[in-house]
C-alpha cells in the first residue's frame, strides 16, 4: 500500500484537489444560489448537505464534469496528436512520425 501511494502520489493529490475544487466548491455556491431562490418563493434555505442530495446538485455536477473530462480529454488528445518547437519533452518536430515513433 505505501509503495502504491509513493508511486502514484501525485495523481491521487491531483484527483483530490479536482474532486475538492470540482463538487464541494460547487456544492457551497450551489447550495448559496438555490438558498436565495427558495428564499425568493417564500421557503427556508437548506443546507449545504441538504442541497447535495437534491437533484438539480446532480445535474448540474454532471454537466460540470463533462464539461471538465472534455477539457481534459482536449488536452491529452492533443498533446498525442501535436508538438511545440523547442520543447524538451517534445519529439523534433521537423521528423516524420515514422523516424520518431509516434
Amino acid at each position: 500500500m505505501r509503495r502504491l501511494l509513493r508511486r502514484n502520489g501525485l495523481a491521487l493529490v491531483t484527483f483530490g484537489l479536482f474532486v475538492l475544487a470540482s463538487m464541494l466548491m460547487h456544492a457551497v455556491g450551489g447550495a448559496e444560489e438555490y438558498g436565495e431562490e427558495l428564499e425568493a418563493h417564500g421557503e427556508r434555505r437548506v443546507s449545504t448537505l441538504a442541497y447535495m442530495t437534491t437533484a438539480r446538485f446532480s445535474s448540474e455536477s454532471m454537466q460540470n464534469w463533462q464539461s471538465e473530462f472534455l477539457a481534459v480529454g482536449s488536452l491529452v488528445v492533443l498533446s498525442v496528436f501535436l508538438r511545440q518547437k523547442g520543447s524538451p519533452e517534445s519529439k523534433p518536430v521537423d521528423h516524420p512520425h515514422t523516424e520518431t515513433g509516434g
